[in-house]
């Protein structure tokens, strides 16, 4: 396998070879609490079984992304990367994680769920500055070239001006090396208020509802350009289901409406077998 190189702007050169031995590419350290992570599976499942974009593509959630060949990847809390997918071979180090220059471009989009506040989903906490890093999450995100960013912050864990501002969602694209809000100012407060992302084919909206237990929590959801959300495997067949019988129904109502009328012909003395 020839070597390759990419670079970030203003950054040295983040692949020199192809060794990735000395990389840790499962920890198998569990950093998520329920709700984040019953939030991840939200993220990834409706696109697969809902077939809602064109194959290929990855969908993944809590995976490494390598976008360097020396230094700790960053682990987006799910990403969807268009016109690629999963290599069959998953026993080759170089096919368990979302390695950038295997699969010759980074992900379209990243989202962050914020859990605490001490993500640097956009900021740096003051604990990550005490451990003596430099850059956020987001500044992450803007050297890798992610075209989409998102940060979902369902219990209002961060936010100081510089950060949420009181949003529950933010998304940003990439223009000219730097990321700029899509979201409206305030950003998206309400349920139900899509935004959307046109290079994906796809928005994120705010959902309020029941997913995998009987208890409606908010969510971040997947939607069409109506701001319809994703349906999740589930919820195809429960729709599924749901028309069969509103068809059965509805086949049951002509057949009575029918013979209540041949009742009434006969009753007016019609021979219905002569018609």
């Amino acid at each position: 396998m020839t070597q390759q190189a990419f670079e970030i702007e203003g950054s040295e050169e983040i692949v020199t070879e192809l060794d990735i031995s000395h990389l840790v590419i499962e920890d198998d350290t569990p950093v998520d609490n329920f709700q984040s992570e019953v939030q991840q599976r939200l993220l990834v499942e409706p696109l697969y079984s809902s077939k809602a974009l064109p194959v290929p593509f990855l969908a993944a959630a809590n995976v490494g992304l390598f976008y360097k060949l020396k230094g700790d990847p960053i682990v987006p809390d799910a990403m969807l990367s268009l016109g690629v997918q999963r290599p069959d071979d998953l026993s080759q180090r170089r096919n368990r994680s979302y390695f950038v220059w295997e699969f010759g471009k980074a992900p379209d989009v990243c989202i962050e769920i914020v859990s605490n506040a001490e993500g640097d989903e956009l900021t740096l906490s003051k604990k990550s500055q005490q451990k003596g890093k430099t850059v956020s999450k987001k500044d992450i995100y803007t050297q890798i070239g992610v075209p989409y960013y998102a940060v979902f912050d369902p219990l209002r864990q961060t936010q100081g001006e510089h950060e949420m501002n009181k949003a529950l969602l933010r998304v940003w694209t990439i223009a000219s090396g730097r990321y700029v809000e899509v979201t409206p100012a305030e950003g998206i407060i309400e349920v139900g208020q899509p935004v959307w992302l046109d290079t994906i084919g796809l928005g994120l909206t705010l959902w309020e509802g029941q997913f995998e237990e009987d208890v409606t929590r908010l969510w971040l959801r997947w939607c069409d350009r109506q701001g319809q959300v994703i349906p999740t495997g589930a919820e195809g067949q429960e729709a599924e289901r749901q028309r069969a019988n509103t068809e059965h129904q509805r086949a049951e109502a002509e057949r009575q409406r029918a013979d209540r009328l041949a009742e009434q012909l006969r009753a007016m003395g019609v021979n219905l077998d002569e018609i």
